[in-house]
């Protein structure tokens, strides 16, 4: 059995972008049309209908751009900027 997966080489796949862009607008369409949802639910449908629809909008102008918003390349970039024990003795 194969797993599925979500974030490939940095960014989410096609599949998972799609799939958030279409149920965000559909979280949206469905809170302000259907009326005999309760007003709360409504509300809530609208609200993080939006910033599902843009988490997919927002991966796909990042890999257009060739950008890997999901990568653990900070990491490294992080390591880079440590200061070494020996290195801060002789400074001093």
């Amino acid at each position: 059995m194969s797993k599925i997966k979500f974030i490939v080489d940095g960014n989410i796949t096609e599949w998972a972008r799609i799939s958030l862009i279409a149920l965000g607008f559909l979280m949206l369409i469905l809170g302000l049309a259907l009326d005999s949802l309760p007003r709360v639910i409504a509300l809530a449908l609208v609200v993080l209908g939006l910033p599902v629809a843009a988490i997919g909008g927002y991966a796909s102008r990042a890999k257009a751009l060739g950008l890997k918003p999901f990568d653990n390349s900070y990491k490294k970039a992080r390591e880079s900027y440590q200061v070494k024990h020996d290195d801060q003795d002789k400074s001093q």
